[in-house]
C-alpha cells in the first residue's frame, strides 16, 4: 500500500503537536535515567491499582512530580534547541519537580495540620510557587501555548480580581492563600483531573501501548481494509473505520490524523478524492474517535468521576450519538464516492478479513474483556489492569504479535511517555480549576451565558456551543471537557437540562473544536499530510462532522436518545428518526442519494433532516413524508448506469 514517508508524518507532527517535539536518545545516561523514571512509574501504577498503599494527596503529588520531571528530560525549552542532550537548568527544574512530592512525602502531617488552620509556612508558599512554575512551564513545552496562557489568565484574575469589572469583579485572593491552595489541597493542581490522571488515564494509555505493541494498529488497518476497501470510495471508507476503531482506544485526534492519516490519505487521493476532502476525512474521523465507546479520549472516566456515575451508564448513552457522529461521515463519503464515479481498491490488493481474523484475532480478546469487565461492574481500574495483563498473555499465542520481556518493558516505557501531554494537562487545568472555584468565577460565566441566552433554552444552547468551542480550540479533549464542564455546563442545568446530558452537550462541542477554523489543528495536520489547504480542509471536515452539530441538540432536546428514558419505544423512535435525519442531511450537503438531487430535493432533504431531528411527533411526520417524496422520486428517476446500458443497447 502506498504510504506518506514517515519523516514528513513526523514533521506535520512536530508541527502542529507539541507532544511529539521530544529529545531522544539511544545511548547514554540520560536513556537509561528516562526508562527507569518511566518504567518505575508504570510499575508503580500497576502495582497500585492492585493494592493502593498510598492515600490521595500523595499519589497525586508522587504522579504530578514524576510526570514533569520527565517533561524536563524530554522536551527542550525552544522548537529548535538541540535534542541530544539536557541543559543543566532543565535537570535542576526535574531535581525539583520531583522535590515538590519529595516534601509532601516528608512532612505530610504538618501540612496537614496547617492547611486545618490555613496556616501554611515559608516552606509550604515556596514549593507551592515551586510546583506552579514548573507545571506551567512544562505544560507549555508539552501542549504548546494556549493552555499555559489560559492558566496565566486565570491567575491574574485571582490575584487582581479587584480591577475586573461588572460581575468578574471580586476582592482579590492574597498571594499565599492563592498558592498554598493551589499546592496543599485536593482542590487545585491535585483536584479531579490529575486524580484521574493518576488512576483511569494512566492504565488506559498503558493498554493501550500495550496493544500497539502487540500489532493492534495494524489489524485496525487491515480490518479496515478488507471490510471496506473494495466498496466504491473504500479508502475513504477505510479512513473513517480504522480511525473510529483506532481513536475509541487512544483519544489523540492529532496522534490519530497522523498515524492512519499516512496510509489512507494516499489511497483517497489515488481514487479520485481532492486533497482537501481526503484530509477532511481523516481529520472528522480522527475526532469522532475520541467520542466512541469505550474510551472516549479518557474523558468517560472524568466525567464518571465528577458526576457520580457508573462509567458503563455513561458508554452506553454514547453509543447512539457516535453512531449518528459516524454514521453522518460515512454516508457523505459514500455519496460523493457514487456521484463521482469513485471505484474502490482491487481486490487482490487488499487483506483477507479471514485471515486477518485467524492470524491476528486473538487481540481483540483484551478489549472484549475489558468491555464485558467494564460493564458487568468491575471499577475501571480493576478492569484496565486485568486488560492490560491478558493483552501480554494473548499475544503469546502468535509469535507475530508475541511479546518479550523486552516488548513489555518498552510498551510501559512508551504508555507513561504518551501519559506525560494528558497529566500535564491535568495538572494545568487544576490550577483553572482551583482559581474558578476560589473566585467563584464559574458561577459569574455561568450568568453571563444566561443573560445572552435571554430565558431560552435553544439560545443558552447555541451560546453554550459557541463558548466551548472557543474554550477548546488547540486543547486537548481532557482540559477542554474540565474547563468546558465546569464553566459553560452550570447554564445548562439552571436551563433544566440534566446534569450528564449537560456535560455530553459541553463535551461534544469542545471536541469538534479541532476541526473548527481558525484553530482546527487536526484539519490542519491532515491538510500538511494532503497538500492541501488549511482552511479549506478545515471547512470541509465542518461539512463533514455536521451530524456531530447537530446530535448534541438532538440529546438536549430528547435525552431518550442517550437512554435517559425508561420508555424502550421512546428510545427507540428517537433513535429511528435521528438516523433518518442524519442520512436525508448527508444527502441534502452532497446532493445525491441514489442518484443525483436537484436543488429542488436537496431543499427537501435538508428540510427532512431538521424535521426529522426536532423531537416533535408533527415534524416527524413531517419528515417521514418529505424523506418518503425523496425516495419515490429517486427510485423512479434512472440511474446513470442504467442509462448508459440503454444508450449502449
Amino acid at each position: 500500500m502506498e504510504k506518506i514517508d514517515h519523516n514528513k508524518s513526523e514533521e506535520i507532527l512536530e508541527k502542529f503537536d507539541a507532544e511529539s517535539r521530544f529529545r531522544q536518545f539511544d545511548r547514554g545516561i540520560w536513556k537509561w535515567v528516562i526508562s527507569i523514571l518511566a518504567i518505575g512509574l508504570a510499575l508503580y501504577h500497576l502495582i497500585a491499582a492492585y493494592s493502593p498503599f498510598l492515600d490521595a494527596m500523595r499519589n497525586r503529588a508522587l504522579h504530578t512530580a514524576v510526570i514533569t520531571a520527565l517533561v524536563f528530560l524530554l522536551y527542550p525549552s525552544y522548537r529548535k534547541a538541540s535534542r541530544k542532550k539536557v541543559p543543566w537548568y532543565d535537570v535542576v527544574f526535574a531535581l525539583l519537580a520531583l522535590s515538590t512530592a519529595a516534601y509532601i512525602f516528608i512532612d505530610y502531617e504538618g501540612i496537614i495540620n496547617r492547611m486545618f488552620i490555613f496556616s501554611p509556612s515559608n516552606a509550604d508558599l515556596i514549593f507551592s510557587a515551586i510546583l506552579i512554575l514548573l507545571v506551567l512551564e512544562g505544560g507549555r513545552r508539552i501542549t504548546g501555548w494556549a493552555l499555559t496562557i489560559l492558566c496565566v489568565l486565570f491567575l491574574v484574575y485571582a490575584y487582581f480580581g479587584s480591577s475586573f469589572p461588572g460581575i468578574f469583579k471580586h476582592s482579590g485572593k492574597p498571594l499565599d492563600e492563592l498558592l498554598s491552595y493551589l499546592y496543599l489541597t485536593t482542590e487545585g493542581i491535585f483536584g479531579t483531573a490529575i486524580a484521574v490522571s493518576a488512576s483511569y488515564i494512566i492504565l488506559f494509555i498503558l493498554f493501550g501501548s500495550f496493544l500497539n505493541a502487540s500489532g493492534m494498529g495494524k489489524f485496525f488497518n487491515d480490518i479496515s481494509l478488507g471490510l471496506a476497501g473494495h466498496t466504491s470510495g473504500g479508502p475513504a471508507k477505510v479512513a473513517v473505520l480504522s480511525s473510529g476503531f483506532l481513536g475509541s482506544i487512544n483519544g489523540s485526534a492529532l496522534a490519530n490524523v497522523v498515524t492512519t492519516g499516512a496510509f489512507t490519505i494516499p489511497m483517497m487521493k489515488r481514487v479520485g478524492y481532492r486533497p482537501d476532502f481526503a484530509g477532511a476525512v481523516e481529520a472528522a474521523a480522527s475526532v469522532g474517535g475520541q467520542v466512541i465507546p469505550p474510551v472516549m479520549g479518557a474523558v468517560a472516566f472524568i466525567m464518571a468521576e465528577t458526576l457520580g456515575m457508573p462509567y458503563s451508564q455513561i458508554a452506553l448513552a454514547a453509543i447512539m450519538p457516535a453512531i449518528l457522529y459516524y454514521l453522518g461521515v460515512i454516508l457523505i463519503v459514500h455519496f460523493r464516492a457514487k456521484r463521482r464515479g469513485f471505484t474502490g481498491l482491487p481486490k487482490e490488493e487488499l487483506p483477507s478479513v479471514k485471515n486477518i481474523l485467524k492470524n491476528q484475532g486473538h487481540l481483540l480478546i483484551p478489549i472484549i474483556v475489558l468491555i464485558y469487565l467494564l460493564f458487568s461492574g468491575k471499577t475501571p481500574i480493576f478492569s484496565a489492569l486485568v486488560a492490560i495483563v491478558l493483552s501480554v498473555v494473548v499475544s503469546q499465542i502468535n509469535k507475530t504479535t508475541r511479546m518479550g520481556i523486552k516488548d513489555i518493558l518498552e510498551a510501559m516505557e512508551n504508555g507513561v511517555r504518551s501519559a506525560l501531554g494528558v497529566a500535564m494537562s491535568c495538572a494545568m487545568v487544576g490550577i483553572i480549576v482551583g482559581v474558578t472555584t476560589l473566585t467563584g468565577l464559574g458561577g459569574k460565566l455561568t450568568q453571563s451565558i444566561l443573560i445572552l441566552g435571554q430565558g431560552s433554552l435553544f439560545l443558552t444552547l447555541f451560546f453554550t456551543m459557541v463558548a466551548c468551542i472557543v474554550m477548546g480550540m488547540g486543547l486537548p479533549s481532557i482540559p477542554t471537557y474540565i474547563i468546558t464542564s465546569s464553566m459553560a455546563a452550570p447554564a445548562l442545568l439552571q436551563m433544566g437540562v440534566p446534569a450528564f446530558v449537560s456535560h455530553m452537550f459541553v463535551f461534544y462541542f469542545g471536541i469538534l473544536a479541532n476541526i473548527t477554523p481558525p484553530v482546527a489543528l487536526a484539519a490542519f495536520a491532515a491538510a500538511g499530510i494532503a497538500d492541501g489547504n488549511p482552511n479549506k480542509t478545515g471547512l470541509q471536515a465542518l461539512r463533514l462532522a455536521a451530524a456531530g452539530f447537530i446530535v448534541p441538540y438532538v440529546f438536549a432536546y430528547s435525552p431518550e436518545l442517550i437512554l435517559m428514558s425508561d420508555n424502550i419505544l421512546d428510545i427507540v423512535w428517537v433513535s429511528i428518526t435521528s438516523i433518518l435525519g442524519v442520512i436525508s442531511l448527508s444527502a441534502a450537503l452532497e446532493g445525491y442519494f441514489k442518484t443525483n438531487l436537484s436543488w429542488l430535493l436537496r431543499l427537501l432533504a435538508g428540510t427532512a433532516a431538521i424535521t426529522l431531528i426536532i423531537p416533535e411527533t408533527f415534524t416527524d411526520i413531517i419528515g417521514l413524508s418529505l424523506l418518503l417524496v425523496i425516495v419515490i422520486s429517486q427510485f423512479m428517476k434512472p440511474s446513470a448506469n442504467s442509462t448508459k446500458n440503454t444508450v449502449s443497447q
